[in-house]
């Protein structure tokens, strides 16, 4: 079934959340049922922490709670994404089966008490995972209200304990195939931990000092492997039983290890939890990083917004209260990248247990409140955009994400703990953002050819197939633009010997790294073009290419710091030092000015965010939403569907859904 079936049973787009009936009595689901009339929902997730009910000892089943809840919400118009609730098994499931506990790298063994206490690789609790789902399905595949099946609940715990070991040595075999070829992979002969015996070979645990890396980026390897396959018997299981489709919660960015490009190849529809780390339009940059990722995951397709906080933005060690109209515009930026509807974590605000104080589209307040109307308004304005359905979004720069070059940047004993992955995606897209151009994500070893501007911020690992595809973009006349540290070691963490990057990259490019050189902890330097950087540079050399800027100090003074190379029809650019942000934005705007690469909608003034959606009879339609503080005039005035009449100028937060033709 494809997302397009879904929001036509759904009659429009997605709207709704997390809903746990079992949390409450009669009387305040009377309360719901008119509730989410008054809000517009359309689509409760259902089950997801259910397992204790719904088989409260093992192979005995209580269904009747679920039924009817089920029947109700059909009745009252809501239509359900059913969950498998094996993110949370019950006390009775760890008493009869300790060993599927999860166990730490320390090797502590953790005690039932909150979400997520299994080991994937326990076949006691995948057996039980797989049976339950299959149950489900089997009851329920049918159903009127069910239109989604949601496995499982943001796969996430990690273990280290034997039965891990066990699996992880079967993956080792089958991906090396025999001892000698592991050795090698992991540069064994370093440090005296030659491997004799497939019995020795265990999970990276906590050890004196650092791990082998080979080793940790193998075990990272190997666990989103078996998290993939753990999904995928639970929806083999359900489809045996139903045409529906199958998803499970993806988050970003780097709260699980996965790799979120297999299981974009795997679910029927992406869906994405999405919870923001900064307020304001740091919240709004964020959402678009979440969305865009999504959507790429998704390959271009439709994708659903599974879960988002209704007024809070999470931000280190406090939760914030989102300002009016953010509940709107978060929600608005999702579907503006192409989610098909925007959901909650939850309908209604738990009054007891570990989330207690998450925040819901129903709060302890009640409907009486600014959360709920605000909601409600919401859910109003996704009301009236279900001609979107099925429309995509384009874009013509891709910035570049594997989960491989990720792992590799968590390995120990790299030079210089500030080469931080997700910071440096988040900085590249952050970027494109501000000067209103949209982005997707694109693996290194995918075709490229469609993109104007390719942007590698921390490719740090770079595989061979990866390099060669980089140099096959640049010679076909495409503009890449590659930052520090990129293609340091290839897919096994081996260093590139004779320089770096990997050498097809480095003939794209003109260039040669002969030295890294981290900076001191506060250290900033100057560039000949009047740009300041930080935390890194690197000796490098010209070998064609035309040097932009230069070091202005120290050993590295009067070399290159920036390059441009002419490479077949297309350049290849290089920067080997981090700038600063705004020096960064202005190099950024510089190769999009370069590339013909425009913003959306030409002309809106700064935070204002504008994204075009784009259906296959050619119609589009402009979601513009001022995240500034004074009022934004329109290029032109368009009929707004938020509306329902013609718009040509948004107030300080405001939004509109613009029909273009």
């Amino acid at each position: 079934m494809t997302t397009r079936r879904l929001t036509d049973r759904l009659g429009g787009l997605a709207f709704g959340g997390d809903y746990n009936p079992e949390q409450w009595d009669e009387e305040v689901w009377k309360q719901d049922d008119e509730l989410m009339r008054r809000a517009g929902v359309n689509l409760a997730t259902v089950g997801v922490f259910s397992w204790a009910l719904l088989e409260p000892e093992e192979g005995r089943y209580d269904f009747a709670w679920l039924d009817a809840h089920l029947d109700r919400l059909h009745t009252n118009g809501v239509a359900v994404d059913l969950a498998t609730p094996t993110a949370s098994p019950p006390p009775w499931f760890t008493l009869a089966h300790p060993d599927a506990l999860p166990v730490g790298p320390d090797g502590t063994r953790l005690t039932h008490g909150s979400r997520d206490t299994y080991c994937l690789a326990a076949p006691a609790y995948r057996d039980a995972a797989r049976g339950l789902a299959s149950v489900l399905a089997e009851r329920y595949g049918d159903h009127p209200a069910v239109v989604l099946w949601h496995v499982h609940n943001e796969y996430v715990t990690l273990c280290w304990c034997d039965r891990t070991a066990a699996a992880f040595r079967v993956w080792l075999r089958a991906r090396h195939g025999s001892l000698d070829a592991l050795n090698e992979a992991w540069g064994t002969a370093f440090w005296s931990q030659r491997y004799t015996s497939w019995e020795q070979v265990l999970p990276p645990r906590a050890t004196q000092w650092h791990k082998n890396p080979g080793q940790a980026l193998d075990f990272r390897r190997f666990w989103s492997d078996e998290t993939l396959a753990a999904y995928r018997e639970q929806r083999d299981a359900i489809r045996a039983h139903s045409d529906r489709p199958v998803t499970t919660n993806l988050m970003l960015p780097g709260y699980q290890n996965l790799d979120l490009w297999d299981f974009g190849r795997e679910v029927d529809l992406v869906s994405i939890d999405h919870y923001p780390t900064a307020p304001g339009v740091d919240a709004a940059a964020d959402t678009a990083f979440g969305a865009d990722r999504a959507r790429s995951f998704a390959g271009g397709a439709p994708w659903l917004l599974m879960e988002q906080g209704t007024n809070t933005v999470y931000a280190g060690d406090r939760t914030l209260g989102k300002e009016p109209g953010e509940i709107l515009r978060h929600s608005l930026g999702h579907i503006a990248r192409g989610s098909e509807g925007a959901l909650f974590f939850q309908w209604r605000q738990s009054r007891a247990g570990a989330e207690t104080w998450h925040s819901a589209m129903v709060p302890h307040a009640g409907p009486d409140s600014r959360t709920f109307r605000e909601v409600a308004r919401t859910g109003a304005a996704v009301g009236r955009l279900g001609e979107l359905a099925g429309s995509t979004v384009r874009a013509e720069v891709a910035v570049l994400h594997d989960s491989d070059a990720w792992w590799a940047l968590d390995v120990d004993g790299l030079p210089s703990a500030e080469l931080d992955y997700h910071a440096a995606l988040r900085r590249a897209h952050r970027a494109l953002w501000d000067a209103g151009v949209t982005t997707d994500f694109a693996h290194p070893e995918q075709e490229l050819g469609r993109y104007r501007l390719v942007v590698a911020p921390a490719l740090f690992l770079l595989s061979d197939a990866g390099a060669v595809n980089l140099r096959r973009y640049v010679e076909g006349g495409g503009t890449l633009f590659v930052q520090h540290a990129t293609g340091y070691v290839d897919d096994r963490l081996h260093a590139r010997l004779g320089g770096y990057p990997a050498a097809p990259l480095r003939e794209a490019l003109g260039i040669r790294v002969e030295e890294y050189r981290p900076l001191r902890r506060e250290e900033r330097i100057t560039l000949s073009d009047g740009s300041h950087a930080t935390a890194w540079s690197e000796s490098l050399r010209a070998e064609g290419a035309e040097t932009i800027a230069s070091y202005t100090h120290g050993l590295l003074a009067g070399t290159p710091a920036l390059t441009r190379h002419s490479f077949g029809a297309g350049q290849g650019w290089y920067l080997s030092a981090r700038l600063d942000d705004t020096d960064h934005a202005a190099l950024v705007a510089r190769l999009l000015d370069a590339t013909g690469v425009r913003p959306e909608l030409p002309g809106l003034p700064p935070g204002v965010e504008a994204v075009t959606r784009h259906a296959a009879d050619g119609r589009r339609w402009h979601v513009v939403m001022n995240h500034g503080a004074e009022p934004a005039q329109l290029p032109q005035p368009l009929h707004d569907l938020l509306t329902d009449g013609p718009v040509s100028a948004l107030p300080p937060g405001g939004c509109a859904v613009l029909r273009a033709r």
